[in-house]
Formats: C-alpha cells, sequence, structure tokens
C-alpha cells in the first residue's frame, strides 16, 4: 500500500465564503497580474482598455459551416506515443483527458486504438450480417437498422492496456499518456438483442462473433448474456455520426467491458456455441499472472480514477490560495459511489465532490477545493463503486498480479507537486 493505508476525512471543504476570503476576489485585481503572466495576457487588451475584438465585427454565421474550437484551444488535441507501435496502422492516440472537463469527450478528441488502420466506408455499401445458430440468418442496411426502436445510452470505453505502461513503475509523464485511452460519448443506436430476437436465436446459442470491416477483420468472443443485456448496435455518437476512426458507420457497444470488444465497422455477427478464440485454442481475454498462471476471461473493467489536473500536462500555474483539484472515475461494474483524495500520499483522506449526472458505466467527473500553501504535495484519488468496490494501490495490485501483464492495471496514481508548481508521475511506498 502507498505510504499508508489510513482512511479518515480530513478537513471540509472550504467555503465560497472562505475561498473569497482566501483571496479569489482580490486575485482578479491585485494577484491578477501574476495569473495574466501566466496565460501570457496581452496587456493593452485588459481592462480598463478595451480590447482588440471588441473593437470591430467578427465573421459572419457561414465563415465555419461546421463549427471548430477556438484557435487559442490549438494544443488540445489527442496525441501518441510514436515507440509505442510498429505501425501507425496499429496504433494508439490519447485522449487530453487534462484539458477537459464534465464527463462527455467530444467526438475529435475520443482516443483511437486501430488494428488495420481507419476503414472508409460508403453508408450506402454497409451491411451488418448475422448468422450461425440463428433460425432466419438477416442481412441489414443501415436504413434498416435505423428502422428498429433506438436508445441513447451513455457510456466510457476504455482500452484493456490503459495504464499499461505503468505496471513496472512511473514511465510517462502526463495523465493523457498514462490513461487518456478512455473516453464518453452518448452512444444512439439499436439494442443487440432486438436484432437476435428478429433473427431468431436457437436453444443452443452461447457465444456471439462481432466481427469488423477494418483491413484486420477484428473480432472477438461475447457471451450471449452480454449480447441481451446492454449491447448496441450504434450508429451515432454525441447526436452526430459516428466518426469514420470511430467505426463509421455503425460498431458494437459492450458497456463497462474492455474497449477491444467494443468492435467497430461492424460488419457480421455470428452466434455460436462456445467462444470463437476457444477453439483457436488460445483466449483475447487473459491476463499473465507470475507463475505462469494467467487470469481468464478479464472483460470488466474495474473501478479507477485519476486527478486530471493538477498532473504534468496541468501544472499550478497560480500564486499560492484557492485552488481546484479536478479528476474522472469510472467503473464497469455500475456508478461510482464516492471518490476520496489525498494531498500527502494516503496520511489523510478527503471526500470529494462528485458533480454532474451519476450514471451506470459512464464517467463521473470529481473535485475537491483547497486552499495551496506552496508546499510540495502527493496527489492520489481513490474510486469507490457501488458494489463496494475500493480502488486498490498498485503495490496492492502487483502483490497479486505481478507485472508480466500489461492490461488492467485500475491502481492508484500518484502526482508530485512541487514548490514551483510542476507536476511529475512518481511512486511512493
Amino acid at each position: 500500500m502507498s505510504r499508508s493505508s489510513k482512511s479518515h476525512d480530513g478537513p471540509a471543504n472550504p467555503s465560497r465564503r472562505g475561498l473569497l476570503k482566501a483571496g479569489i476576489a482580490g486575485a482578479g485585481l491585485v494577484a491578477g497580474a501574476g495569473l495574466a503572466r501566466a496565460a501570457g495576457g496581452d496587456p493593452a487588451n485588459l481592462p480598463p482598455n478595451v480590447a482588440d475584438w471588441s473593437r470591430y465585427l467578427g465573421p459572419g454565421v457561414d465563415a465555419a459551416p461546421y463549427g471548430m474550437p477556438s484557435e487559442h484551444e490549438a494544443q488540445v488535441v489527442r496525441r501518441s506515443v510514436e515507440w509505442l507501435t510498429a505501425s501507425r496502422e496499429s496504433s494508439i492516440n490519447f485522449t487530453p483527458l487534462h484539458e477537459l472537463d464534465g464527463i462527455i469527450t467530444p467526438n475529435g478528441l475520443c482516443f483511437e486504438r486501430h488494428h488495420g488502420g481507419v476503414a472508409e466506408m460508403n453508408p450506402t455499401d454497409y451491411r451488418l450480417m448475422i448468422n450461425g445458430l440463428v433460425d432466419k440468418p438477416l442481412i441489414f442496411t443501415l436504413d434498416d437498422l435505423k428502422r428498429f426502436p433506438r436508445v441513447n445510452r451513455l457510456y466510457f470505453l476504455e482500452c484493456a492496456a490503459n495504464s499499461g505502461m505503468e505496471w513496472r513503475g512511473a514511465q510517462l509523464n502526463g495523465c493523457q499518456f498514462t490513461h487518456g485511452m478512455v473516453h464518453c460519448v452518448m452512444y444512439t443506436g439499436v439494442p443487440l438483442k432486438y436484432l437476435l430476437e428478429e433473427a431468431g436465436l436457437k436453444t443452443n446459442a452461447k457465444w456471439i462473433m462481432p466481427e469488423g470491416g477494418d483491413a484486420a477483420g477484428m473480432n472477438r468472443s461475447v457471451p450471449i448474456e452480454k449480447a441481451l443485456d446492454d449491447c448496441l448496435v450504434a450508429f451515432k455518437m454525441n447526436g452526430e455520426a459516428l466518426r469514420p476512426e470511430q467505426g463509421y458507420p455503425a460498431r458494437l457497444v459492450v458497456p463497462g467491458w474492455e474497449g477491444n470488444m467494443w468492435v467497430k465497422w461492424l460488419r457480421r455477427i455470428e452466434v455460436g456455441d462456445m467462444p470463437w478464440h476457444a477453439r483457436e485454442e488460445t483466449s483475447k481475454y487473459t491476463d499473465l499472472l507470475e507463475g505462469g498462471k494467467a487470469r481468464r476471461f478479464t472483460w470488466v473493467m474495474d473501478a479507477k480514477s485519476v486527478i486530471t489536473s493538477p498532473s504534468p500536462q496541468a501544472p499550478i500555474l497560480h500564486a499560492k490560495g484557492a485552488t481546484v483539484l479536478t479528476g474522472l472515475a469510472w467503473s464497469g461494474n455500475g456508478r461510482i459511489t464516492r471518490v476520496d483524495v489525498t494531498l500527502d500520499g494516503g496520511e489523510n483522506w478527503h471526500e470529494a465532490r462528485i458533480d454532474g449526472p451519476s450514471l451506470p458505466k459512464a464517467l463521473h467527473r470529481f473535485y475537491f477545493e483547497f486552499d495551496w500553501d506552496g508546499s510540495e504535495l502527493l496527489l492520489q484519488s481513490r474510486a469507490h463503486d457501488e458494489t463496494g468496490y475500493v480502488q486498490p494501490t498498485k503495490d496492492a495490485l502487483r502483490a497479486v498480479r505481478g507485472t508480466n501483464s500489461i492490461y488492467h492495471n485500475n491502481g492508484i496514481q500518484t502526482w508530485y507537486v512541487k514548490a514551483d508548481g510542476g507536476v511529475e508521475n512518481v511512486e511512493i511506498s
């Protein structure tokens, strides 16, 4: 366990009046000069001067038919680590978690993971086949899918290898790289059970094998109970069509389970009586343990959290005083019920404030407001879900599972805040 396994409530979060008293109100008038310097403000545009943008008419409504972020947000992009994979067509980029707030990930910032590059598909050529142990094999067009009753569901998607580089110690300096293989969007689509019911399942149907239309022919095995529970065939995310890199025109959604099962460019679902990968005498869902044994069928993404700010890519830029800590928590087993944070590496834990929707198998946003006195900090967060599961330390995970696998690392992350506000990825014991 990291430094201490104690769990007790610390001082209550400061009130708004207390924050004002601590100097937020004065920051805009006095300490604000320091904030402007940190942000690179132009004194000519600061009060009492009339700013440049207030002097002239701006572009009209047709200047950007598809809205784009401000040019001053150009740094908010997905990033990759080139040495992680040998091929860009079978690689990963990462969601900039440190730049975001709330729980919804903008479509253009959702991380990518490909096995054969992006399949560029004309929706008029799209077909979804259902065959195997069904009474009536079927082929659906995209328009056919849209004629079924549809639902809207908010879910996180996390790659099983998220945080995988951190198993053997602190490696990547930024939560975009340590935790950025996760996003959360509103999916619109058809419950998979409607399509399977239309085809008619035979009594010995136990598994499905969804297959993608990409060059890799990506396929996975999903138990029929999950397929009939909450899986979707989705064709929209956050209200608009799927992006090509997210599986346009249709993908499988497998809520709470590891991302490689969410097959993109979904072209076929074969129904069978056993896992396809078991027939190949291998399993795509194993985590190698110490001593040669392996955990099998590790589908569910356990409760996890990370502080997104302060973090290595989001250092503290302001002077001492009122500071907002924020982060994300999620669980494949349901809702997050509580998030604890510590400023001193686990000596004292404080309950964070969860704000915004609290939905099962979705991201949760948490905040903790405190007065920073300029001292060094060891920041951690710890998630609890509705099953009673508590996010473990990395040492606790390693004690049980070793360091042979890169998958399913949901251990507590530590950020070291230096006296100058800079932040580093560290581990403590």
